[in-house]
């Protein structure tokens, strides 16, 4: 007569093979989410952009979408509400953010990058955005470059074949690569711009987080948990990250994952709102404050 009570609440969670989503991952597999009576799946999505479609679908009810796809989404029409933090841009690990260039491609300056094709996993995503934002900030004409989207996990082929100049992507791809002998670092353009602000946080459709109240507040005290060990245990983070994202782990042990941030408040994303409406990349005037649950 007790098990319905008892039953855990089944979620799967999509997140793009980074260490954005660590906090989800180590939760899974240090047993949290299961502390916390809920029933998670991981589930590996290969483009960023894709994932509030995912959500959408009800594929998956949690997603990790960065902060440019969501408000996207949002300005296209999709009600999807963010529910928690993932990760935070720190001086910590900007420095694992790079723009990849192919061997027989010099880049000395930001001006370089105009009249290349550059490859990123999702247009509009997170890296993308930024890329764009570096230029205009240092004087190039974004239209001045191709933009194609390449997926993290073949971006050494596509790189080694020729068919793209560069890649926007972060560790442990950039080491994989250097290692591979593959071309070298355009540009650290992350550390050049030097922000705080949200990269991925955790998304869900409006209806089924309102729906589903009690388990989005266990959902919450879970990746809270989780991203304290995260931030402070690198074994434990990197093991949870190799596992999820298939990368050998001794090179995922070689940079730190992204800091992980739980809370997230509706001033975080007024920034990106800004840099999007710049970028001409938002139809609508959007209210930060709706767009994170309370």
């Amino acid at each position: 007569m007790t098990a319905p009570a008892l039953a855990q609440a089944k979620i799967k969670i999509g997140c793009t093979a980074t260490s954005d989503c660590a906090s989800a991952m180590v939760a899974v597999d240090e047993g949290i989410f299961k502390k916390h009576g809920l029933d998670v799946e991981m589930t590996p999505i290969a483009i960023n952009s894709n994932i509030p479609a995912a959500i959408l679908s009800n594929s998956i009810q949690i997603g990790g979408p960065t902060s440019t796809v969501f408000l996207q989404a949002v300005d296209g029409g999709l009600d999807l509400v963010a529910i928690a933090g993932a990760t935070v841009m720190s001086p910590v690990n900007q420095n694992s953010i790079a723009a990849f260039v192919r061997n027989g491609i010099t880049i000395k300056e930001p001006k370089d990058f105009a009249g290349k094709k550059v490859g990123a996993p999702g247009l509009n995503a997170f890296l993308h955005v930024l890329f764009v934002k570096w230029l205009v900030e240092k004087g190039v004409d974004s239209k001045s470059v191709k933009f194609v989207e390449v997926t993290f996990p073949t971006m050494a082929d596509i790189i080694k074949s020729g068919g793209v100049d560069a890649v926007l992507t972060a560790e442990p791809f950039v080491t994989r690569m250097l290692n591979a002998g593959l071309g070298s670092v355009g540009a650290r353009y992350a550390l050049d711009l030097a922000r705080t602000d949200p990269i991925i946080f955790y998304a869900a459709s409006r209806e089924w987080a309102e729906k589903n109240a009690a388990t989005v507040k266990k959902f919450r005290e879970a990746i809270a948990e989780a991203a304290v060990i995260v931030n402070s245990d690198r074994e434990k983070a990197s093991a949870s990250i190799a596992k999820f994202t298939k990368q050998p782990l001794d090179l995922v042990m070689a940079t730190p994952p992204n800091q992980s941030e739980p809370n997230l408040r509706a001033e975080n994303l007024s920034w990106w709102i800004d840099v999007m409406s710049s970028q001409k990349m938002l139809q609508s005037k959007l209210d930060a404050t709706k767009l994170v649950l309370n």
